[in-house]
């Protein structure tokens, strides 16, 4: 049995790491996009109830988020096996996702009752998503093989999320300006290349670096949860998700019926968020390479709650503060989407798992991302109908009982977030990072 620590990998040059992130973008067109335009368009276009449509979708992404430790445990038998078997299975999903995205949004309504309708989301829903989790995940993986310390990890994070948030962008707006239609063609372009520059970038790693590992390491579905450290980062990580992926399901419920502003402003406050995200990684990398990981992400955290804890007292009309709300909120989600993911490839190397139990770590992690998403959905949905709110419908109990949904909740998460990573990894940095860092934390 092979356990031998593998060596940190040499810094990468910058072509590297944006041509191995590539892919982030077309998976994007299937993680929040979904979140934030399926539920209205389901609901107004189709005329499917929000409890309804809030249960199909904790379902869906329940039953998606309990498959992703198995996925995990699955993708690192296809890398111990050979790279050849982790780029079929990944050409394979990359057909299944294009596949589900198009069956969501090209539903045949005409032809379905409303019993089928919803039977028909709950299973492209969950195809999709299976896919694009096994996906995911292997490419996750791959970032966490190469090693490198907590700034590597993060340049390869970065670039990945950054590619993401550029995908979300696109597929926030093209929606709008070009129709559905369009944007799942560049989805399917999208998806080749993406798939193209991570084989390219995999073709010039060392094989037996990335893939040196033995099949009797790769089968503990479980080991994750053996540490402490990793136990204490998915609290934390699911805390501060949650405070994001509420107001990701009711930002268009906001926007049309508390702010009332015209619809042609939506592409507008969706593009200027995941932009002002996209834009501020090269100052979260730096950030993190003077202050360390752990005080950058209480530090995006604090600009948060900052910027979102005003949302609460905008109206209708308020377009310009919701703007500035954006943009803000929009750097702070910079940080969220850096940090916790280079975190994850440093706990991973603290523990010794490196090149044997990654996919395991990357499974539970994206089950932990999973039921944030289906809570946020599944909870905040139903509660608005049964406190009175419809789509549509603006009246001040209504708007009241949405902008305390959309606007306190999530600060008050964020607090809980920052107080668990206070108390859990910043008092006790040993547990997840490697110990020049954890020594000098804010080197």
């Amino acid at each position: 049995m092979n356990t031998t620590p593998m060596p940190a990998t040499a810094a990468v040059p910058g072509h590297a790491s944006a041509a191995y992130g590539l892919l982030g973008l077309p998976l994007a067109f299937v993680a929040l996009p979904v979140y934030v335009h399926l539920p209205n368009l389901y609901a107004q276009q189709y005329g499917v109830t929000l409890a309804a449509l809030g249960a199909v979708l904790l379902l869906s992404r329940s039953i998606d988020a309990v498959v992703d430790p198995w996925l995990g445990r699955w993708g690192d038998r296809l890398y111990s096996h050979s790279w050849q078997a982790v780029w079929v299975a990944a050409m394979l999903l990359a057909t299944v996702v294009a596949l589900g995205f198009a069956a969501l949004f090209f539903p045949p309504a005409a032809a379905l009752s409303p019993t089928g309708l919803l039977l028909w989301v709950g299973c492209a829903l969950t195809l999709s998503h299976l896919a694009y989790s096994g996906l995911g995940i292997l490419h996750q993986a791959w970032a966490a093989r190469q090693g490198g310390g907590g700034l590597a990890q993060s340049r390869w994070v970065a670039w990945r999320e950054g590619f993401a948030l550029v995908g979300v962008l696109l597929a926030s707006a093209l929606p709008a300006l070009w129709g559905w239609g369009a944007t799942t063609a560049l989805l399917v372009v999208m998806l080749a290349l993406g798939l193209f520059t991570w084989q390219k970038t995999a073709q010039k790693a060392a094989a037996s670096r990335v893939l040196a590992t033995s099949s009797h390491d790769t089968t503990s579905l479980w080991q994750p949860w053996r540490h402490a450290g990793f136990r204490r980062l998915l609290m934390v990580f699911m805390l501060n998700g949650l405070a994001s992926a509420v107001p990701a399901t009711l930002v268009l419920f906001f926007v049309q019926d508390r702010l009332q502003a015209p619809k042609a402003m939506e592409p507008l406050f969706l593009g200027l968020y995941f932009a002002a995200g996209a834009l501020s990684f090269p100052l979260w990398l730096k950030v993190i390479d003077r202050i360390g990981l752990l005080r950058t992400w209480a530090t995006g955290m604090t600009l948060s709650v900052l910027a979102f804890v005003s949302v609460v007292t905008l109206g209708a009309g308020d377009t310009t503060g919701f703007l500035v709300v954006c943009a803000l909120s929009g750097m702070a989600l910079g940080a969220d989407l850096t940090v916790p993911g280079a975190l994850l490839n440093q706990l991973i190397d603290r523990c010794g798992e490196r090149g044997r139990t990654d996919g395991a770590f990357m499974g539970w992690w994206n089950l932990a991302t999973k039921l944030n998403l289906a809570l946020a959905a599944g909870l905040s949905l139903p509660l608005l109908g049964l406190w009175g709110y419809a789509p549509g419908q603006q009246d001040a109990d209504a708007v009241l009982a949405l902008g305390l949904a959309y606007g306190l909740l999530p600060c008050l998460l964020k607090l809980l977030a920052g107080l668990a990573l206070y108390a859990g990894l910043m008092r006790r940095p040993d547990l997840i990072l490697m110990p020049a860092e954890a020594a000098n934390p804010s080197a």
